[in-house]
């Protein structure tokens, strides 16, 4: 398992793995109800990251508040997002935190996208083996 140096400004900098960021950031789905939230490990099958978290909300709102829930949780552990997408439409959110990519969907488009059937060559991890 990969550190991840993520950079909270160019002054201070922490060190946290990918599987803590992946807790963390499973907690603040599930802390707003995220549905069907499903962790891929990718680091044997793809150089991008060693996580894909992919879950989905009900409606804009719940999106948007899922992850500023994430933004907020990581952010208080001294991890920043390297880029965020999507967050006006809501229909597709993506928190880029490098070995940690966060995909949050409304259910319409994760279903269209099927990101788990793209990345089905990594191993699904259950969320408790994240503790």
């Amino acid at each position: 398992m990969k550190h991840c140096i993520l950079e909270k400004n160019r002054k201070d900098w922490t060190s946290m793995n990918s599987k803590e960021i992946a807790r963390i950031a499973c907690e603040a789905m599930e802390d707003k109800k995220a549905q069907d939230i499903k962790i891929i490990n990718i680091e044997n099958v793809s150089s991008l990251a060693d996580y894909f978290i992919v879950a989905s909300g009900m409606n804009r709102n719940q999106v948007q508040a899922m992850a500023d829930n994430v933004n907020e949780m990581l952010g208080k552990a001294g991890v920043e997002p390297k880029q965020l997408e999507g967050y006006q439409n809501a229909n597709w959110i993506l928190m880029d935190y490098r070995d940690v990519v966060i995909h949050i969907f409304d259910e319409e488009n994760r279903l269209f996208y099927d990101l788990e059937r793209i990345w089905r060559d990594g191993e699904i991890v259950e969320r408790e083996e994240l503790n």
